[in-house]
């Protein structure tokens, strides 16, 4: 070996010192165990480390596994009990589901599919880069209302006809020249999911369990039907959809803007490429068979015994591929970008379940609704203040249905002891529910797979992500609450 690439020392060092802090030098707040702040200690550090690249993010997760291993804050006095704990996150599904979809989008890839695909669209709306941007945007919303994984809509479907469209458009990530228009449009993709999971009940898996939370939480009342749901999403959906593709233009402008002679390129191309190959026909025919599962048509038509879990979709997709020779092994094991995504999302996963199963979670939203109220404010400003606290707690999340579980209920009874009408409280955090996801790089299942394609910095993501979320949080509780006023909600 001739050269060592070892951690850089002070961004570890920073994580280090940080972690030590919180957990010998910050006192325990009265209601939390020791337990839970110490792994609290353990995940600010481990995201800090992440932040300031002290290693690639896979090795950071690596030390994070062995870190709650080795400190057993998940079991302690219990070695192999909190061996099992830090491995926990290799048995979550969603991790399985985020990797199974990279993989699986291999095969667009290797056929060509993908390609044919990306110069369609660009035959269609390639005059300009934000036509594609607002193609794109259609096409993820037209797909949403029958499609409950937001993962699979944005990651696996989406996706890969995004880096289809950028790879014609000769920009790769890394690619100093173009490589910024692949950046936008992979901004782009990851920006529609948010919203257009915010936009119907069965758009992501965790909007049925807060109309449970909103019809417990009011004894009944307040019971929000899809047709109910999707109509006060409607206009500040939209108004989101049309401007976010602007706002990250405003932040990250493609290289390329104005392609006119796009669509006739793109026509003679898909003249090169000829009629569909076998290989195409079978990815094609994989990626319309996971399309009806992932949308849960046969539960749909034949009852809930013929539900397919969204993983075991993933993998009834993969397999067929490998069977048919369409994906090699070789090609799964090549496939870098998924292996690393499935170590390093297992373990945020892993740390935020067990912070929210030690009680940490709760005791702050807790803790939350007490001070607000001791404030004195008016209901409309502790409101709103409870919102941000909800959204941007967000970034201790790895998941949005844990972030839900754990939060939802207690932010939404804090609201209505502060005074809130039910309807405006339950239709923003349901709403923002969905909008936090666009924070960071490992709040929802699609955010791994976009930004692990590798054409958005860890800070140009973050960056955007709060941007955004001070964009959509506008939206949505300015002309959302006039829309839902107008509507009779509250």
């Amino acid at each position: 070996m001739d050269r060592l690439t070892p951690v850089r020392p002070w961004p570890a060092l920073l994580a280090t010192v940080i972690t030590l802090l919180i957990w010998f030098a910050v006192p325990t707040p009265e209601g939390v165990t020791p337990e839970a702040w110490h792994l609290l200690a353990l995940f600010i550090g481990t995201i800090a480390a992440i932040i300031g690249k002290a290693m690639p993010i896979g090795a950071i997760a690596i030390v994070a596994i062995m870190l709650v291993a080795m400190t057993g804050v998940t079991n302690p006095g219990k070695p192999a009990a909190a061996l099992n704990d830090a491995l926990s996150g290799f048995s979550n599904a969603l991790i399985w589901l985020i990797g199974l979809s990279i993989m699986l989008s291999q095969s667009l890839l290797k056929t060509g599919l993908g390609a044919r695909i990306g110069y369609g669209f660009i035959a269609l709306f390639g005059k300009r880069t934000l036509g594609i941007a607002w193609a794109l945007t259609l096409a993820e919303t037209l797909i949403a209302p029958v499609t409950p994984s937001n993962t699979a809509r944005g990651g696996g479907i989406i996706h890969p006809v995004m880096r289809a469209i950028a790879d014609s458009l000769g920009s790769e990530p890394g690619n100093s020249e173009n490589g910024s228009t692949g950046r936008y449009l992979a901004l782009v993709n990851y920006n529609i999911n948010p919203i257009s999971s915010a936009m119907f009940i069965t758009a992501t898996a965790p909007n049925p369990l807060i109309v449970s939370f909103l019809l417990k939480g009011t004894d009944g009342v307040l019971a929000m039907t899809w047709g109910m749901w999707a109509i006060a999403a409607l206009l500040p959906a939209v108004v989101s959809l049309i401007v976010m593709p602007i706002v990250i233009w405003w932040l990250y402008p493609p290289a390329i803007t104005k392609t006119p002679n796009a669509p006739q390129f793109a026509r003679s191309k898909l003249e090169e490429l000829g009629p569909l190959s076998l290989a195409e026909k079978i990815t094609l025919g994989v990626f319309a068979l996971l399309l009806c599962l992932w949308a849960g048509v046969p539960a749909f038509i034949m009852g809930s015994g013929w539900e397919v879990n969204p993983t075991s979709a993933a993998l009834i997709g993969l397999s067929i591929l490998l069977l048919t020779g369409v994906l090699h092994w070789d090609d799964i094991l090549k496939c870098r970008g998924a292996w690393d995504t499935i170590v390093w999302f297992a373990a945020l996963v892993m740390m935020a379940e067990f912070l929210s199963k030690l009680g940490l979670v709760s005791w702050l939203a807790t803790s939350v609704g007490s001070s607000i109220d001791h404030l004195g404010l008016h209901w409309s400003v502790a409101t709103l203040l409870l919102v941000l606290l909800y959204v941007y707690s967000h970034y201790f999340f790895a998941s949005t249905t844990a972030h839900i579980t754990a939060m939802f209920a207690a932010f939404f009874a804090a609201g209505l002891a502060l005074g809130a009408p039910p309807a405006l409280l339950g239709l923003m955090l349901a709403f923002s529910s969905s909008l936090m996801m666009s924070l960071t790089h490992y709040g929802t299942g699609t955010a791994p797979i976009i930004f692990g394609s590798g054409y958005v910095t860890l800070g140009e993501w973050w960056k955007t992500g709060l941007v955004m979320s001070v964009v959509n949080l506008l939206i949505w509780s300015v002309i959302g609450a006039v829309w839902w006023r107008w509507l009779g909600y509250w």
